[in-house]
């Protein structure tokens, strides 16, 4: 943009403050028609924003709605290198994709901050366009590579954990800080405004999800100069799947000593202590039917791969799911399998009490390899035995490869990953997979 055309498009009757916001925004549209002409498949996310001048933000940032920009230090990046604002621009957009900015949750700001900023910056280096290439620092090479022998896919949520585990200190963290930040992330909404963040992540969960189609068919070619992008996008768009609701896909239906509120009329009710002083026309009924889990099986791979850390926080999900009067009966029959190539224990699970007991005194028997045939076969035996009366599922926790059952038990299965690598493992199509993420108990469920 000339000199010349940024004076043209300016009234004379502009003030200095309507000049540089009009300055502002062209930079910006400047910008994003610049990558919209290399990267078709971010045209929805690319058009997403509003530009809004403010004085008040140091840099640029966006709150997932618009884009709000300090004139004077904007013009000044544009002038030192155009290349450097696309980039701010493509990384705020990827902000946006991977709804980083309602994924704090109790986290430490300035580190998960920071965690965003790498992530975010190590798609936009793995990209092989012009328009945002950059020269990468030793201090960038370097953190990419420690990260990568950690972890497969880079997501904001891991490399936070990373980088609270190696406890950085303050010439360390600001070294980082210094390489990374790009832009503002004071306009991101704050942890309490739960309709904010809400709407943001609906609005860019549709981009997101948009994008992921449309790089995977119409602009598979453009796409493959964009790296590793995809493979984040898919870890980021899996389906979230609320733990216990995938429990009730194990769950019957049974008669329960309650009063049912559904068949029980209040008018009749009334009307005869009304009627008669303390003798109603109608009792409330004294047993309604559920729908609750009652039987189920959790098998635990105990292979040498596998973490005792990861068993229990998934154990005592469970048992949060358990405690809740909704989802289980009050008297279960659970039982929880040890097992690597052969079963190795086996814990009957009746109450709430029990589960509790387990996961104190848990201890792995096994670290052999991972066949899952012997858990099955195990199972199948209990029920001819008529240990179990209505089995309805078997959860199998498991962190890698191993050999499936060759036909479909009669009972529904469900295999759950550790890993919240997007890496795909083929399950038999009888099973459902269940992927859950090291930080929280939703996954991608399918």
């Amino acid at each position: 943009m000339s000199r010349k055309e940024r004076t043209d498009n300016m009234n004379d009757g502009q003030t200095i403050s309507e000049q540089l916001e009009t300055v502002g925004k062209q930079i910006l549209a400047a910008a994003r028609n610049e990558l919209y002409m290399k990267m078709r498949f971010l045209d929805v996310a690319l058009s997403s924003f509003s530009f809004i001048m403010d004085e008040g933000i140091e840099t640029a940032g966006t709150d997932g709605f618009a884009i709000y920009y300090e004139p004077r230090w904007l013009g000044g990046l544009y002038r030192e290198d155009r290349t450097l604002v696309s980039r701010l621009y493509l990384h705020m957009v990827l902000h946006g994709v991977f709804r980083h900015m309602t994924g704090r949750k109790g986290r430490d700001p300035r580190y998960y901050d920071l965690a965003c900023d790498i992530v975010t910056e190590y798609i936009l280096d793995g990209m092989n366009y012009r328009c945002i290439l950059r020269r990468r620092s030793v201090l960038r090479r370097e953190t990419y590579r420690r990260l990568k022998g950690q972890m497969k896919v880079l997501t904001a949520e891991k490399v936070y954990g990373v980088l609270l585990y190696r406890d950085l200190d303050e010439r360390e963290l600001k070294r980082l800080e210094e390489e990374f930040r790009i832009d503002s992330h004071s306009r991101w909404p704050q942890e309490n405004d739960k309709k904010q963040q809400q709407q943001i992540q609906n609005r860019w969960q549709d981009i997101s999800e948009q994008m992921e189609t449309d790089m995977e068919t119409f602009s598979k070619e453009a796409s493959a100069e964009s790296g590793h992008l995809i493979d984040h996008v898919k870890v980021e768009n899996r389906q979230r799947a609320d733990y216990r609701q995938f429990l009730r896909k194990f769950s019957v239906l049974k008669e329960e000593m309650a009063v049912d509120p559904d068949s029980f009329d209040y008018v009749f009710y009334t009307y005869g202590l009304e009627l008669y002083g303390n003798m109603p026309l109608i009792e409330p009924q004294e047993w309604r039917e559920v729908q609750k889990v009652e039987e189920f099986v959790i098998v635990i791979d105990t292979s040498m791969s596998c973490s005792g850390e990861l068993v229990k926080k998934f154990l005592e999900e469970t048992y949060a799911v358990l405690s809740e009067n909704d989802s289980f009966f009050r008297k279960v029959n659970i039982h929880i399998i040890q097992c690597d190539d052969t079963v190795q224990t086996d814990e009957k699970i009746t109450d709430e009490e029990g589960l509790k007991r387990y996961m104190d005194s848990l201890t792995l028997y096994g670290e052999g390899g991972t066949d899952f045939r012997p858990a099955f076969t195990y199972v199948e035996q209990l029920i001819k035995e008529q240990v179990f009366t209505r089995l309805r599922g078997l959860i199998y926790f498991t962190d890698g490869r191993g050999t499936y059952p060759s036909k479909m038990p009669p009972f529904e299965t469900a295999f759950v990953f550790f890993s919240e690598d997007y890496e795909d493992t083929d399950v038999p199509p009888w099973a459902i997979k269940l992927v859950l993420a090291g930080e929280d108990i939703e996954g991608d469920s399918r």
